[in-house]
């Protein structure tokens, strides 16, 4: 299994004069995504994926010998299909900025995924998220009907996925794991206030 680590987004709502995933929480946050993610052994390797918005990151990331793909940075959809048609295994995607995140939870959402399903998507409830002092505007309904959001990490069958969009427009099947480490994503100044006051 391939880790992907989207790394290229331009984080417009947080309005701040660096990117990102580079501000500090212990260590910039995505050293802390790739640190978790080396850690938890899950991975036959771990690639960063970056864009023209996002040089900074890339300057980092390759200073450590992160070995890193470039995207055309034209959204998150978009620049994932773009590297999903380079690939041909299972492949963890997660978003680079989840700042608790740890190598134990990341063995944990590996075991818990089924390998017969294309696209597994990691939801946390809303009630959860919103008990941690975090919103979401994007919402959807978990199988049992739970209001959820999206965590950021999806394990998508690669070899499947071009003969199940051929055929039919490939079903998600969704997990939901109320867990802080992943339920924590940057996404407002809000959001890092809280984190830096925690």
């Amino acid at each position: 299994m391939i880790g992907l680590v989207m790394a290229g987004g331009m984080g417009t709502r947080m309005n701040l004069s660096d990117e990102k995933l580079l501000l500090e929480y212990k260590k910039p946050i995505i050293l802390n995504v790739i640190d978790s993610l080396k850690n938890s052994h899950c991975f036959s390797k771990v690639i960063a994926a970056t864009s023209p918005n996002s040089p900074n990151t890339k300057q980092v990331l390759e200073q450590r010998e992160i070995e890193t793909l470039a995207t055309p940075g034209n959204g998150y959809v978009s620049d994932l299909n773009f590297l999903l048609q380079k690939m041909d295994e299972f492949v963890f995607v997660i978003s680079g900025d989840l700042p608790l995140l740890d190598e134990k939870i990341i063995q944990i959402v590996t075991e818990k995924f089924n390998s017969k399903n294309v696209w597994t998507s990691f939801l946390v409830s809303k009630k959860f998220l919103n008990s941690l002092g975090l919103q979401s505007e994007l919402l959807v309904h978990s199988a049992k009907g739970i209001e959820c959001t999206y965590s950021g990490i999806s394990i998508i069958n690669v070899n499947k996925l071009g003969l199940s969009i051929a055929k039919k427009p490939v079903k998600e099947y969704h997990i939901v794991l109320d867990d802080k480490r992943i339920a924590f994503n940057l996404n407002t100044k809000k959001d890092y206030e809280l984190l830096s006051s925690s």
